[in-house]
Formats: structure tokens, C-alpha cells, sequence
């Protein structure tokens, strides 16, 4: 009847009702994933060669995490470094579109080699001086930077609820092995690269490396809704071919989300001494086998899935700023004229206007971003650089009842980050070719990550 009045008790409860709703929704945890082409057209600079094609597309890809705070976007691409101006693109531009800090936005590249560079900061000083697409396609990047962020707005909108997240682990089997290996002198006598022809070298101990691949799923119930994986180690096989392909661990990535069926990112870890010399001699054949070995590692962190209701009070995000002390060999007026020199290959000078605006950012202490995604006993460190691995296994030390996965390759103007003692071994690694950073990295790093990963 119109105008009838309503029960108070059936008013209280009606409010009681809403109430809970309310609460329900502000305590909820979804999870929005995104993904879409990062591949370079025909003629644009991959790392090392112009584009001739595209063997397997390249990706751009993540998830958004939604709750009661401001979303956390994390994100891969299939490139081989993302530094300086290219990460402050990249993370403004789908924090806008998440709604939310650009403190809350990590973007980190596997590193692939038949991949491009992107920096737009060394884009900008080339382009006042005439050059343009010297280390990379600017006009694609931020094409992509436009559709993954059109992505992240349309992912937002499907977001999935979350009640369970999941940890796993699995081994991977004769795959990564150390580059660096020592004589008797304690200095590098030799680099196991990647590809390696020589037996001898081969031969060697597979060294300090981190076999374990770690997992991460996002789940509904029985249904899961993303998973995240991270293994340390460079991800060639065999490169400079000119065809875009995201190589082995692209290829394993792609080979369990087509098995699973749910979107699968992947990330790097602190792979900046470890590759897959000791297992690969460059044979073509050899990329498959790889990709099998790392596919076959997800699948056994996939299966040890151990879950865990989780709740918006489990998530925490933290960060910390960091001045990395710049390399001694850097010196300003030596790279302007670098830069600026027009007689020079198109790559040197790109090469040196990227590293002058590493060093000016130190000179002007401008920090580094470091971060920790902290899900109930599930940590998650986001780290710049080709990291060394013993940064990932002393990570898992200082937390050793806890879950500790690692991202490196975030920030990528720093270049190799070695240890300290990694500095006076010589090796390719520590060269002035390869690094930005001195000795005293080492001590920065370290307690940062303590400083993230401490309650």
C-alpha cells in the first residue's frame, strides 16, 4: 500500500544490510589483468638491429590490485630496458589510469635481446640535436604506453574478485648457471655468456645461482584469476636475428597461460650475473629446450600452490627512495661530446646522452624508487638494474620464514649492479662498459631491502 509505513525493525535490519554490504565492499580485494602488443614494426631499432619482423609478438603486460587503498599496478614488457625518462612515462601514465600514485606503479622489462631499449629523456637530448630513432622507436613506445593504459582503465572496469591468494615453488633444471667464473687469483678468468661455444667454459660448475622459480595466483574461490612467476637468470637463447621474440621464458610464460587458461605475467629477477651459458651453446634448437625447462618450473610451482584467504588488511605496499653512488669512469663533458657528436654510430650517442642523464640525476640526487608488495607472509621486491643474484638470495635471508620473490630490471639506467667484491674481480659485469654504479651500491641496496622487508 502506498504510504505505508515500514517496520522500524525492518528498517534496522535493511540498514544493518547495507552496512555490511558496505563494509564487504571496502574489505574486498579484485584483481584486474592487462595485457597487450608490444611488438617493433618493420624498421624500427630493436636493441642491436633494425626490426625485419616479428617472430613470436612481444607483450605488455600486468595486473591491477584493487582494495580498500589505492590500486598497486605491476607490470612486464618484453623489452630490454626501460630507464631514466621511459620509466617516468610509463609509470605517470598508468597510474592515471588506475586512479592512483605513481608510487604505486612498478614496470620492469625480462630483458630480452631482440627486443627494444626504451628511454625517452635521451630521446629528447638526441632529438635537439637532429637525431631521431637512434636507440629506439619513440613513436612506437608511447604508442604502447597509450594502449597499455587503455588497457589498465578497461581491465579496472572486468576487475575479478579475490578470496585466496597462492605461493608456489619449483625448480628449474639446466637452465641458469653463473656467468662469472673465477681463477685461482680470485678475478674473473672467464664469462659464460649465454651462449657459449667453447666446452671448456661449459664445463664449469653451473656457480652461485638461484634454481628456485617462485609463484604467485590470485584466486576466486577454486577458480584462478592470474598468476605471477619470477626466475633469475638472462633470458637469450640466441639473438640478433632482427625478428622481435620475447625467447625462452616468453615462450614458457605463453606455454602455461595457454595451459592454464588465465593470464600469466612474468618477471625477471636479479639475473644480471646468471644466463644459460653452462646448458647453450647458441644452437637454435637450444630455445625450445630452454623454454621447456622454465615452462616445466612453473609447472611445479603451479602444482605446490599452497592458498590463503587474504583480505584488503593482508595487503601492504611500501616503499623506499635510494641514491645509488654513480661510477667514477662517468664524466659529464666526455659524454656531451659523445652525444653530440654527429661522425658517431647512431647507438654510441644514444648510448651516451642515456648515460649523462644517469649521472646528472646522481649528481643531483635524484633518487631511485625501491618497493615491497607485502600479501600476508608473500613479499614481492621491485629492484632497478641487472641486478646480481646474491641481492635475491640474501633478500630470502633476511626473511627466512617468509615468502621472498624478486623483480629486477626495473629501473635500467644503472646498468649491471654487482656486489662489491664484484668490483675488484673484474669480469665483463663490473666493467665500465656495464656498470654505472660503485662498489658501495652494494651496501645501499642491502639495507633498503632490509628497511622494505622488516614489519
Amino acid at each position: 500500500m502506498v504510504g505505508k509505513l515500514v517496520p522500524k525493525a525492518l528498517c534496522a535490519f535493511s540498514l544493518f544490510v547495507i552496512t555490511c554490504s558496505q563494509v564487504q565492499a571496502e574489505d574486498s580485494v579484485r584483481v584486474a589483468s592487462f595485457n597487450v602488443d608490444a611488438s617493433t614494426p618493420v624498421g624500427s631499432p630493436l636493441a642491436y638491429d633494425s626490426t625485419i619482423g616479428v617472430q613470436l609478438p612481444l607483450s605488455c603486460r600486468g595486473v591491477v590490485i584493487l582494495s580498500d587503498q589505492k590500486p598497486i599496478v605491476l607490470c612486464a614488457l618484453d623489452w630490454i630496458g626501460i630507464s631514466n625518462g621511459g620509466q617516468t612515462v610509463f609509470r605517470e601514465s598508468l597510474a592515471k589510469a588506475a586512479k592512483t600514485d605513481v608510487s604505486r606503479v612498478v614496470v620492469h622489462s625480462l630483458h630480452q635481446h631482440d627486443a627494444p631499449r626504451c628511454d625517452f629523456s635521451a630521446d629528447e637530448l638526441l632529438a635537439d640535436e637532429g637525431l631521431e630513432n637512434a636507440g629506439f622507436d619513440a613513436r612506437h613506445a608511447r604508442s604502447v604506453v597509450v594502449a597499455a593504459s587503455k588497457a589498465v582503465q578497461e581491465a579496472i572496469e572486468k576487475a575479478v574478485s579475490i578470496t585466496h591468494i597462492g605461493q608456489g615453488a619449483g625448480v628449474v633444471e639446466k637452465v641458469a648457471s653463473n656467468r662469472r667464473i673465477l681463477g685461482e687469483d680470485g678475478k674473473v678468468k672467464y664469462t659464460r655468456f649465454t651462449a657459449t661455444r667453447d666446452p671448456k667454459i661449459r664445463a664449469f660448475p653451473a656457480g652461485t645461482i638461484d634454481p628456485v622459480l617462485k609463484s604467485i595466483s590470485f584466486w576466486n574461490g577454486e577458480t584462478p584469476v592470474a598468476v605471477l612467476t619470477y626466475y633469475a637468470t638472462h633470458p637469450q637463447s640466441y639473438y640478433r636475428t632482427g625478428l622481435a621474440n620475447p625467447d625462452f621464458p616468453g615462450m614458457a610464460r605463453n606455454s602455461r597461460e595457454k595451459s592454464l587458461d588465465i593470464p600469466h605475467i612474468h618477471f625477471n629477477g636479479a639475473g644480471g650475473n646468471i644466463g644459460a651459458g653452462k646448458w647453450n651453446d647458441g644452437s637454435k634448437e637450444n630455445r625450445q629446450v630452454l623454454a621447456d625447462r622454465v615452462a616445466a618450473g612453473m609447472k611445479k610451482a603451479w602444482e605446490s600452490t599452497t592458498k590463503q584467504p587474504v583480505s584488503a588488511d593482508d595487503i601492504h605496499w611500501k616503499t623506499t627512495n635510494v641514491l645509488l653512488p654513480v661510477a667514477g669512469h662517468l664524466n659529464e663533458e666526455d659524454l656531451v661530446k659523445a652525444y653530440k657528436n654527429s661522425e658517431a654510430k647512431p647507438a654510441e650517442r644514444y648510448a651516451a646522452a642515456k648515460h649523462l642523464i644517469w649521472l646528472k640525476r646522481c649528481q643531483e640526487k635524484d633518487p631511485i624508487q625501491i618497493s615491497c608488495l607485502k600479501i600476508g607472509d608473500i613479499n614481492v621486491l621491485h629492484m632497478p638494474g641487472e641486478l646480481f643474484v646474491e641481492y635475491q638470495l640474501a633478500s630470502q635471508k633476511m626473511v627466512p620464514d617468509e615468502f621472498v620473490a624478486m623483480a629486477a630490471y626495473g629501473e635500467y639506467a644503472p646498468g649491471y649492479i654487482g656486489t662489491e667484491i664484484a668490483y675488484t674481480q673484474g669480469g665483463y659485469e663490473a666493467s665500465a662498459r656495464a656498470s654505472r654504479v660503485a662498489p658501495g651500491v652494494e651496501k645501499v641496496l642491502m639495507d633498503a631491502m632490509k628497511e622494505l622487508l622488516k614489519d
